[in-house]
């Protein structure tokens, strides 16, 4: 029986990347829905549940994507609540990559150093990632700060965060790269997470500041978000911190995503969204 994974974005386009791994994790047929909400989803998640035996609906999964994380939530948690006893086929949420690509740069930080008890700060932090990066960070016992150009979004995400998971995490306004200076100035963990091609500290900003211990940046477009480091690092010492870029932090997100979406298909109760990805991230770190 084919393996078959719903895509369901919350964009009018489906990702293309989320359809390539969709089909390198497993599946044997990606079929793509866009344009999706709350109030448009029932049908589509009703196909899914009622179509095939019991025995048969781990052949069928859902992935939850989209540009926009907040919107995704909705969508992932209208999707499981048409689902009954006997008729659920197993979900993940992903949206612009917040779940896999937050895990996967924490997940090589904490492989890197302590991060229980430490001050970590995100800069641009309010995407997707961002925002799921800093609730790992929590997570695993660092104060977070979370950065952004205005006051007002910094504490939308942190809210958002909260309400969530039920992490405290601290909004700094920092408009720009010398702000964003004066944010990590006694941080021990620094995470860009910031727009493709937007440097958000320069060298000088960073390599001098002696409480920086681990450094990662998720920007893969020149010019890269933490200026001085490179795409490539993985686990670098650059002026006596260690360096994740995002390509080498990139191989592990890519293997977690394929992983989790093989892991879509060994029953139709799988529910994957931050906690168990990450988790799943730490095992393979």
């Amino acid at each position: 029986m084919k393996k078959l994974l719903f895509q369901f974005d919350t964009d009018t386009h489906p990702s293309v990347f989320d359809t390539i791994v969709g089909y390198d994790g497993g599946a044997d047929h990606v079929i793509g829905h866009g344009g999706l909400m709350p109030e448009n989803v029932s049908a589509l998640v009703e196909g899914a549940i009622f179509t095939r035996a019991p025995k048969d609906k781990q052949n069928t999964a859902i992935f939850v994507g989209g540009s926009n994380m907040i919107a995704g939530q909705k969508l992932f948690a209208a999707v499981q609540s048409y689902f009954f006893p006997g008729f659920q086929v197993s979900v993940m949420l992903d949206s612009n990559g917040s779940n896999t690509t937050a895990a996967a740069a924490v997940a090589k930080l904490a492989s890197s150093g302590i991060v229980a008890g430490k001050k970590a700060v995100v800069l641009a932090g309010t995407g997707p990632v961002g925002q799921r990066a800093a609730v790992m960070l929590a997570q695993e016992g660092a104060t977070v700060s979370l950065t952004a150009r205005k006051m007002a979004r910094a504490v939308q995400a942190c809210n958002d965060m909260k309400a969530r998971f039920g992490v405290d995490l601290t909004p700094v306004e920092a408009f720009d790269n010398n702000a964003r200076a004066k944010a990590i100035e006694n941080a021990n963990i620094v995470l860009a997470t910031g727009a493709a091609g937007v440097e958000l500290l320069t060298a000088e900003q960073w390599q001098y500041n002696s409480t920086i211990e681990m450094m990662a940046d998720a920007n893969a477009t020149p010019p890269l978000g933490i200026g001085g480091t490179d795409m490539m690092d993985k686990g670098n010492l650059r002026h006596g911190k260690i360096i994740w870029g995002a390509i080498g932090f990139g191989a592990l997100k890519i293997a977690l995503h394929r992983a989790c979406i093989a892991k879509l298909f060994e029953d139709n109760k799988q529910v994957l969204d931050a906690e168990n990805i990450f988790a799943l991230a730490k095992e393979m770190a």
